[in-house]
C-alpha cells in the first residue's frame, strides 16, 4: 500500500517541478498567442467542435483554435505526459473518473470567474466539477445515459415485445423478469432457448446479453444500473466520498448475481471480451448477442449497423421499485499553465454556451448539457429515425428514474488498480465476492492518507 500512495506522491512532485519549469520557460501564462489549444478524444464529435471553433472566431477576431483529437487510450497518455512536459492544451475535454486526480495535482485552472450558472445546464452536471476547495475546474459540455440495446429480430423470433422490454424488473435472487428475457433471448448451438430443458450453456451460439468486461470500479455499462437500483451507492458521499462501500452486502449480492448470469450460460464469458477489438457493440453485430447495456455516446455505432435493426431500452426496475442510469457529463477544462490563458478562458465560456451547445445539438452524435443543446440532439436524432427516448427519459422522470454519478474521489487511480483485477478475478474465475471486503480496506486505506 505505501508503494502506490507514495507513487502517486512522487507523480505529483514531478508535475509540480515540471509546471514550475514550464512557468519559466516560453510557455507562460497569459502569452500573447493567437492560437488556442483545445484536444478532444471522440472523432465522430471532431467536425461539431469545428463548428463552434469557426463560429468562436467570428466573435474573436484575431483568435483562433487549434483542435487536436487522439483516440482513448492515446488521449489519457499523452495529456499526463505534457503535464509533465509543459507542453499540455490550453483546453482540453475531461471526464470526471479523470478529474479528481488532476484536481488532486492541481494542473486546473480554477474557473470560478466565468459567472457558470449551474441552472443553466441539466441538474447535477455543473456541480460535479467543483473541487474539494469549493473551486469550479470544468464547464458543462454534454451528458449521457445507459439504456439496453436490443437486436428486434431476434427479440422478435423470442416472442418479446417492446412493451415487454421497456417494463422488465430484476432481483438478485431470481432475476425476476429481466433474467427470464434475457435467458429466453439465449440460443445454443442446438436452437435451444436458456430457460428450456436440455440448454447446453457451455455452447452458446447466440447470448441473451453481451459482455463490456468486469466493469473495474465503477461498472458503468456493466452492474452499476443493477446496483443503484438495489438502493446501493459507491461512496459515504454523493461527491468527493472519503469511503467506498464495495464491502457492502448489497453490492456484493448483486455482483454475484450479475456475473452468477455468465454461469447460466445468459452472459457473454469473460473469455470473450476484450476492450479493444470486442467490446459489447461488436458482440451484438456480429449476432453473436442479442442485447447489450451501452450509453448514449454509441447511438450513432449502433444505429450504423448494416443489416441489423435495433431497438433501446429503459433499464430493469430493481429490488427499490426504481430503474436507474449512470448519468455521466463531460466537461471543458482549462489547464493551469495554459499558454494562453485569457483565449483559453474566453474559448471554454463560449464551449458552455447555448451557441455552441446548439450547434453541436444539431449534429446528432451527443446530447449537449444545455436543455437547449439538448433538444437540437434530439431532433437530430429523430431526423435521422433514431428513438433516443431510452436515454433521454431518465432524466426527465424523475419519479420512475434514479440519475447518479461516477464515483468522484481522490486517488482514482489507486481505485480502479485495485478493483479491476479483483472484478476480473471474480467474473473470469469465479472468485467469491467477498474478496471485495480486503479489496475495499486497501481502498478505503488509501483515501484516508
Amino acid at each position: 500500500m505505501r508503494i502506490r500512495i507514495s507513487k502517486v506522491t512522487a507523480l505529483t512532485g514531478v508535475l509540480a517541478l515540471s509546471l514550475t519549469a514550464g512557468c519559466a520557460q516560453g510557455g507562460s501564462v497569459g502569452s500573447s498567442s493567437d492560437t488556442v489549444s483545445y484536444w478532444l478524444w471522440d472523432a465522430n464529435q471532431l467536425p461539431a467542435y469545428q463548428a463552434c471553433a469557426k463560429g468562436f472566431e467570428r466573435e474573436n477576431p484575431g483568435l483562433h483554435v487549434k483542435i487536436t483529437q487522439l483516440g482513448w487510450d492515446d488521449y489519457w497518455t499523452k495529456l499526463t505526459a505534457s503535464f509533465i512536459a509543459g507542453t499540455q492544451p490550453d483546453v482540453f475535454t475531461d471526464h470526471i473518473q479523470k478529474f479528481g486526480q488532476f484536481a488532486d495535482l492541481k494542473v486546473l485552472q480554477p474557473l470560478d470567474d466565468l459567472g457558470i450558472d449551474a441552472s443553466a445546464y441539466q441538474p447535477g452536471l455543473a456541480a460535479n466539477w467543483t473541487g474539494q476547495d469549493g473551486h469550479r475546474y470544468g464547464t458543462p459540455k454534454d451528458w449521457d445515459t445507459v439504456a439496453l440495446f436490443y437486436n428486434q429480430k431476434l427479440a422478435k423470433a423470442a416472442g418479446l415485445t417492446a412493451g415487454q422490454l421497456n417494463d422488465l424488473s430484476w432481483n438478485p435472487k431470481n432475476g425476476g423478469t429481466f433474467e427470464k428475457a434475457i435467458a429466453h433471448l439465449t440460443v445454443d448451438k442446438n436452437g435451444r432457448r436458456g430457460d428450456e430443458k436440455g440448454f447446453d450453456k457451455n455452447n452458446v451460439k447466440v447470448y441473451g446479453l453481451a459482455t463490456g468486461g468486469a466493469g473495474d470500479a465503477d461498472g458503468q455499462t456493466q452492474w452499476s444500473t443493477f446496483a443503484a437500483s438495489a438502493g446501493w451507492t459507491y461512496t459515504d458521499k454523493k461527491r468527493w466520498g472519503t469511503k467506498y462501500q464495495y464491502d457492502s452486502r448489497t453490492y456484493q449480492a448483486v455482483v454475484k448475481w450479475y456475473f452468477g448470469l455468465a454461469k447460466k450460460g445468459y452472459l457473454a464469458p469473460f473469455s470473450d471480451y476484450n476492450s479493444s477489438s470486442n467490446p459489447q457493440n461488436v458482440q451484438v453485430a456480429a449476432g453473436r448477442a442479442a442485447a447489450a447495456f451501452d450509453g448514449a455516446w454509441m447511438i450513432s455505432t449502433y444505429a450504423g449497423f448494416k443489416n441489423l435493426d435495433i431497438a433501446t431500452a429503459v433499464p430493469p426496475a430493481g429490488p427499490t421499485g426504481r430503474r436507474a442510469t449512470m448519468m455521466n457529463g463531460l466537461a471543458d477544462s482549462v489547464t493551469r499553465h495554459a499558454h494562453n490563458l485569457p483565449g483559453a478562458l474566453k474559448w471554454v465560456k463560449y464551449l458552455s454556451s447555448d451557441a455552441c451547445q446548439q450547434t453541436v445539438g444539431r449534429y446528432g452524435i451527443v446530447f449537449p448539457a444545455t436543455p437547449a443543446g439538448t433538444r437540437a440532439a434530439v431532433t437530430a436524432y429523430r431526423k435521422k429515425g433514431i428513438d433516443v427516448t431510452a436515454f433521454t427519459k431518465p432524466v426527465a422522470d424523475k419519479k420512475n428514474f434514479t440519475t447518479f454519478s461516477y464515483p468522484i474521489t481522490n486517488y482514482a487511480a489507486d481505485v480502479y488498480a485495485l478493483m479491476r483485477p479483483e472484478m476480473q478475478n471474480i467474473y473470469g474465475n469465479g472468485a467469491s465476492v467477498t474478496g471485495l471486503d480486503k479489496t475495499n480496506s486497501q481502498i478505503n486505506l488509501v483515501l484516508s492518507q
